[in-house]
């Protein structure tokens, strides 16, 4: 048996270190316009929590001063994500030898959970409020979140293209989105109260809202889930990349795969390559840059591979029913 690890790169498909960009899905996202991007994000919304909690306290109302609140939590989401992308750049080394990339997994997993709690904390402060409605200034409320629409909305447009990039991206998207839409919310709950008297749309439209982000965000848990679990990463299949290998000529039988995410841009694969008997070591080096190649376009960018003869091959693992989805 002979092992070789290889990184899936082709004279036509290098990665530069010189550059600052990372691919994912087939696309290249460059992390220095998402790093502005979530720096710019970080600004806009800290300066809003700040006008939000200020306007909040002056007119004494609590929707003001809880929406400050959760959009407080975006901001530490957003400052955790920056994080993440920063720690992507860190070099690997003898004891985190694929560096830590593994960071943006986690991270994506953690602003899906804060997202969670900031959605329980608007559905419960709404079933109180509509138990119990309070008074509100309508006016003040709805000119406050239009300036969080705007914030948010123009924030929200930064990540908008690379939002189905990564899962980070996507997060944050997320996050700027549903508070975009809870100060839609609030705008259209001030000006019902403003002509109308009528508190209780306010919680109304809250709950409406948090049900809407829980619908978007079901995805963002389930796949960061999923790649915490180190599962196959979504758009990829285990048996489509195994046809295509075995499709490749020389190859007679490519078993004990396992495919997993390094980060949330990056994808790993292990796996027991057979080849015919009438191969010889040159033809083996073109099979493994073919393999490679081929790999690089499934969206896998770091390849171990083992190879095998046909009289030598170790048993291949047993097919297994494949899990409930998560």
């Amino acid at each position: 048996m002979e092992k070789q690890e290889a990184h899936a790169h082709s004279d036509s498909h290098s990665h530069d270190r010189g550059h600052d960009h990372s691919h994912a899905h087939g696309k290249i996202i460059e992390l220095r316009s998402v790093n502005t991007a979530f720096v710019v994000g970080i600004v806009l919304n800290l300066s809003f929590v700040v006008i939000e909690a200020v306007a909040g306290l002056y007119v004494h109302s609590l929707s003001l001063l809880s929406d400050a609140g959760h959009n407080l939590a975006d901001v530490a989401s957003l400052g955790l994500s920056l994080f993440a992308f920063r720690m992507m750049k860190v070099k690997s080394n003898t004891v985190y030898t694929y560096g830590y990339k593994k960071t943006t997994v986690l991270v994506a997993l953690l602003n899906g959970g804060i997202l969670l709690v900031s959605i329980g904390a608007i559905l419960f402060e709404s079933v109180q409020r509509l138990i119990t409605p309070e008074p509100l200034p309508g006016k003040m409320i709805s000119i406050v979140a239009g300036i969080g629409i705007l914030v948010n909305g123009i924030t929200a447009l930064l990540f908008f293209r690379d939002r189905k990039s990564d899962l980070n991206i996507k997060s944050a998207f997320l996050h700027l989105l549903s508070d975009a839409l809870v100060s839609a919310a609030l705008v259209v709950g001030g000006l019902v109260i403003s002509y109308t008297g009528w508190y209780r749309i306010d919680p109304l439209l809250g709950i409406l809202v948090a049900l809407v982000i829980v619908y978007s965000t079901w995805n963002l848990l389930r796949d960061s889930l999923r790649l915490s679990l180190d599962a196959v990463p979504q758009g990829i299949d285990l048996k489509a990349v195994r046809a295509a290998i075995e499709k490749i000529a020389g190859v007679q039988d490519f078993h004990h795969i396992h495919i997993w995410a390094i980060s949330t841009t990056e994808n790993a694969l292990t796996g027991h390559v057979v080849l015919k008997k009438e191969i010889g070591m040159e033809d083996q080096e073109k099979i493994k840059k073919e393999i490679k190649h081929e790999l690089l376009h499934q969206n896998i960018h770091h390849v171990t591979l083992e190879t095998e003869t046909e009289s030598l091959a170790c048993e291949p693992l047993q097919k297994v029913s494949p899990p409930a989805n998560l």
